[in-house]
């Protein structure tokens, strides 16, 4: 077996205004998926057996260190050979999907394929529909929010992998010097950026990236806004001016008109450097970060702490998921009950989802390490020591349902830095970006096909 070389930290992976020409092409391949020589349906017991069988399945992936896991499988169904391919992180990953699709080979049997994006692929008949194979019966092993990612149009077209819940991150030894207490609702929130400016007037409680389109969905998500809807296979349904919106615009747009949070580009070196000189002190981001945190910038090891992400409103705490991602089978894949088996324990499996936990820095899916007292137990160093896990938790049980990504979210991403990202920069009102943000969508939505509905 052949280790995928060791990308960039695990993160939500997705690539700012990257790939979305080369994906756009994807929507004209519905129904042109090239069924491979497997099945198209069998028991989770024809699973089992195929795995018992001499097969050598390729694995596409952009995880760190997941070899370790994949290890393990091969152990355990010595019959079956991984080959594990870095094909290129996220955007460019999904490219070279794309290119395989359209060739009819080359592409491979199992591939890491992100929450956002696996809407498009189900759609293009890219990627099998696994309630034909019995996956059903593994729902209980998922968190809620992460079930419902993999749902689309009525079929599971991946397996859970990792999530993202949304927390708070912030350097204690910061917001001790500057007398804040780390906010519990927005409105403290936004005191506390403006007490810290008035503290330092060369740093920042916190920034906000223009080109990021997931942070941003996350934060809609969490203050109550649904702006992504699909209905059956041809109608999509978008209001990006609902309540939650509306909310958020409220909040970001004079924290950035005063300058008490900054637009800055995320995952630079110009904002790493941030990070660690203490810049800012704060960064809302999904429970992945302290692998980013430890990997990036280890001087800064043991000062951060981590708390529940602000709420809108008192009472039982809402969150949003920030990344996270499926491992979907292809439907060209000439060994698909093997390729299944992978997939499923690969994420099932309670030894290799500790494993993808701890070699990979994956944030689990599954109930049963997010309910581990062991695992709950774990002090973290990044945290100075604290029980990270336990927040992480708590945070993955408040996520809301009901978050959907359109089957052109890849497109819609990659237009965010040019609609919403001007207005995060230049500080004038989000609600202008986010309408821009829309009527793009809505004409590139038209343009592929499909009804497009606004209020």
């Amino acid at each position: 077996m052949s280790r995928a070389p060791r990308p960039i930290p695990p993160r939500r992976r997705w690539a700012p205004r990257t790939g979305a020409a080369a994906l756009a092409g994807l929507l004209v391949l519905t129904g042109c998926g090239g069924p491979g020589d497997g099945p198209a349906t069998g028991t989770q017991e024809d699973i089992e057996a195929a795995l018992q069988e001499e097969t050598t399945i390729t694995f596409w992936t952009w995880v760190p260190d997941i070899g370790e896991t994949v290890e393990l499988f091969e152990r355990e169904y010595p019959d079956i050979t991984v080959e594990v391919v870095n094909s290129g992180q996220s955007a460019q990953q999904y490219t070279n999907m794309q290119n395989a699709i359209r060739a009819g080979s080359g592409g491979p049997d199992v591939a890491q394929v992100e929450y956002f994006a696996l809407p498009q692929f189900a759609l293009a008949e890219s990627v099998l529909d696994l309630t034909d194979y019995g996956f059903e019966s593994h729902a209980d092993r998922f968190t809620d929010s992460a079930w419902e990612q993999v749902n689309v149009a009525g079929g599971v077209y991946g397996v859970p992998q990792d999530t993202g819940p949304m927390v708070m991150f912030y350097r204690e030894d910061l917001l001790d010097e500057a007398g804040i207490e780390p906010p519990t609702t927005w409105e403290e929130f936004a005191q506390a950026a403006r007490d810290y400016r008035e503290h330092d007037p060369d740093g920042y409680l916190t920034s906000i990236d223009p080109l990021d389109a997931g942070g941003v969905d996350s934060l809609l998500w969490q203050a109550g806004s649904r702006p992504f809807a699909v209905e059956g296979d041809s109608t999509i349904a978008l209001d990006l001016a609902d309540e939650g919106a509306r909310r958020f615009s409220e909040l970001w747009t004079p924290l950035l008109a005063d300058d008490l949070v900054h637009a800055e580009q995320g995952w630079t070196e110009e904002w790493w450097r941030g990070m660690s000189s203490g810049r800012y002190a704060m960064w809302i981001a999904g429970a992945w970060a302290p692998g980013s945190l430890e990997t990036t910038i280890p001087e800064t090891s043991g000062s951060w702490r981590v708390a529940p992400i602000p709420q809108w409103e008192e009472g039982t705490p809402v969150n949003a998921e920030n990344g996270g991602s499926s491992v979907a089978v292809l439907s060209q894949s000439e060994n698909t009950l093997a390729a299944i088996g992978f997939a499923q324990w690969l994420n099932t499996d309670p030894e290799a989802v500790r494993s993808l936990s701890r070699d990979a820095g994956l944030f689990p899916a599954t109930t049963e390490l997010l309910e581990d007292p062991e695992w709950l137990g774990q002090e973290s160093e990044v945290m100075g020591g604290q029980q990270a896990n336990q927040v992480f938790a708590e945070a993955s049980a408040a996520v809301a349902p009901g978050w959907q990504y359109l089957p052109i979210q890849v497109y819609a991403n990659s237009v965010f830095g040019d609609t919403v990202g001007p207005v995060i920069s230049d500080g004038t009102p989000v609600v202008d970006g986010l309408t821009r943000w829309q009527q793009q969508i809505a004409d590139y939505g038209e343009e592929q096909g499909f009804t497009v509905t606004t209020p």
